[in-house]
């Protein structure tokens, strides 16, 4: 028999767990306290940088996952791709002009 909140939200096998703020006895804080704190602008470029090359251990990709956002990631790779285009127009011009 399934016991109500015994595999998540619910009690329904597969839903998503509870939050640990609604599990009694524990705080907000508490439950905040155990998050990684966001990444930096540095780190978030850096992770991109890596990305567009191809090469990343598995142990950064790890902490990448846990401390970058999907908005950061996004942002970032945005300005990325895009500092890599003007990158190759400028390029292009350089090298075609006479």
């Amino acid at each position: 028999m399934i016991q109500p909140g015994a595999n998540g939200v619910n009690g329904l096998p597969g839903a998503l767990p509870a939050l640990a703020a609604d599990v009694p006895g524990t705080t907000a804080a508490a439950a905040t306290a155990t998050l990684p704190a966001k990444a930096s602008a540095t780190q978030v470029g850096r992770a991109v940088f890596w990305s567009f090359i191809g090469i990343r251990r598995s142990a950064g990709h790890e902490n990448d996952i846990a401390r970058i956002t999907p908005l950061q990631a996004i942002v970032a790779g945005l300005i990325g791709a895009a500092l890599f285009v003007t990158s190759l127009v400028i390029l292009v011009k350089f090298l075609t002009a006479k």
